[in-house]
C-alpha cells in the first residue's frame, strides 16, 4: 500500500473511531467550525514553515516541514469528507 494512502486511511479511521489520546481526534473533535478553523491554522503554520525552510535552502527542514504540511492538509481533506480516491482522481485529471 502507498504510504500516503495508508496515512490518509489512518486519519479517516481516527476521525471516525475517535481513539483516546489521538492527535487527529484532538484537532477534529470540537464543533465543526472550530475544528476546521484549528486545522486551517495548522495548514497555514506548516505552509509558512515550508517556505522558511526553502528560503534557507535547508533540505532536511524542507522535507520535515513538508511532511507536516501534507499531513495537516490530509486531515483537512478527510475532515471535509474528501476521500483519498477523490484526491487521486483529481491528480489523474491533471496528468493529461
Amino acid at each position: 500500500m502507498n504510504v500516503l494512502k495508508e496515512v490518509y486511511s489512518t486519519i479517516e479511521k481516527r476521525i471516525q473511531e475517535k481513539p483516546e489520546g489521538s492527535y487527529v481526534v484532538k484537532i477534529t473533535t470540537d464543533d465543526k467550525k472550530t475544528a476546521v478553523n484549528k486545522i486551517c491554522e495548522k495548514v497555514g503554520e506548516e505552509a509558512a514553515e515550508v517556505i522558511l525552510a526553502a528560503k534557507d535552502n535547508n533540505k532536511a527542514e524542507i522535507i520535515y516541514e513538508s511532511a507536516d504540511l501534507i499531513f495537516h492538509t490530509m486531515v483537512l481533506l478527510a475532515k471535509s469528507g474528501i476521500t483519498y480516491e477523490e484526491l487521486s482522481e483529481e491528480f489523474k485529471k491533471r496528468m493529461k
